[in-house]
């Protein structure tokens, strides 16, 4: 079996990304095989453990760990792609709209965001993807604009305990950002600039190497997890690039090269270790085993940069 009939022969959520990003199938295939994604496998799996209240767990956010809660649940239906305009998808936001609360925040709804900028960047996009915008995206992007710092990122920490941003926090943000013009379509200068000013932190570190030094950041960032939550990785940035749409900067390079040395011999990269903490179900391959999720994400990279049939790692 070759890598493309591999990575087909898995849920719709994969399916669906692999004949858009990889084969370039017609819209109509496409679609037909994204609106599964609501009604079989993983996706109606955990459109089904909702509670009437709206909560999954019974948490908003889990500060302990926990990724059964309110934001990784619907984080990771929007990475595995469910339609937003299914029925049960539908249903399932509303409640999440009209139930959820952030109760260590003084009880604010779900998508107005709490405190934290990593937190309301991955809010925002949540927002964003499943058309929730309006006066709590609004609250979240006067935060996120007034909270950027000087070298041009974001950090969770409030600025009297850092001047000096996050890669995970940064990316979380950029994603919330993007996702927010992607759905507006004509976003104000202000958030574009804010915007192009963090991609600037990440690309002037290569995506994963300290200013000052060169040296790698944290190993980690050589761990492609599956789903991510907030957690910083090459792929994870390289991913966010390209669904900016935006030629290659020439200093994602060495990044790309760091996500094409993990290839296998056999064409696919393999999973990360779990992220730690309680999930619903598995959605990724064991740790060491050939990764789907890690392995469409770097093909598409691959697409984008122009080296998908030119690479000279490319098997044959």
């Amino acid at each position: 079996m070759d890598v493309a009939e591999w990575l087909l022969d898995s849920d719709p959520s994969i399916r669906w990304q692999v004949r858009r990003d990889l084969l370039g199938e017609p819209a109509e295939a496409v679609a037909a095989e994204r609106a599964r994604v609501a009604t079989e496998g993983w996706g109606a799996r955990l459109l089904a453990l909702q509670a009437d209240d709206g909560y999954w767990g019974g948490m908003t956010y889990g500060h302990h760990g926990e990724r059964t809660s309110v934001m990784w649940t619907l984080h990771l239906l929007r990475r595995l792609g469910v339609d937003p305009a299914a029925a049960p998808v539908r249903t399932a936001v509303a409640r999440v709209r009209d139930g959820v609360v952030w109760r260590d925040w003084g009880g604010l709804p779900f998508f107005h965001g709490e405190a934290e900028a990593c937190a309301n960047g991955g809010v925002l996009a949540l927002a964003a993807y499943f058309g929730v915008l309006g006066e709590g995206s609004d609250r979240i992007i006067g935060l996120l604009l007034d909270e950027q710092l000087a070298d041009g990122g974001w950090n969770c920490d409030p600025p009297e305990q850092s001047q000096r941003s996050s890669f995970d926090t940064t990316l979380c943000v950029l994603e919330g950002l993007l996702a927010y013009e992607q759905a507006i379509g004509d976003a104000d200068a202000a958030l574009v600039r804010a915007r192009r000013r963090g991609e600037g932190y990440l690309l002037e570190r290569n995506l994963f190497r300290r200013l000052s030094t060169g040296e790698v950041v944290l190993p980690r960032y050589a761990e492609f997890h599956f789903p991510p939550y907030w957690v910083y990785d090459v792929l994870r940035a390289l991913d966010y690039f390209r669904d900016a749409g935006d030629r290659p900067d020439p200093r994602v390079e060495e990044a790309i090269e760091l996500m094409v040395s993990q290839r296998r011999d056999d064409g696919r990269w393999p999973a990360a270790a779990p992220w730690n903490g309680e999930v619903h179900f598995a959605v990724e391959a064991p740790e060491g085993e050939p990764s789907r999720w890690n392995t469409l994400r770097a093909l598409r990279v691959l697409r984008w940069a122009g080296r998908d049939a030119s690479d000279p790692l490319s098997p044959h």
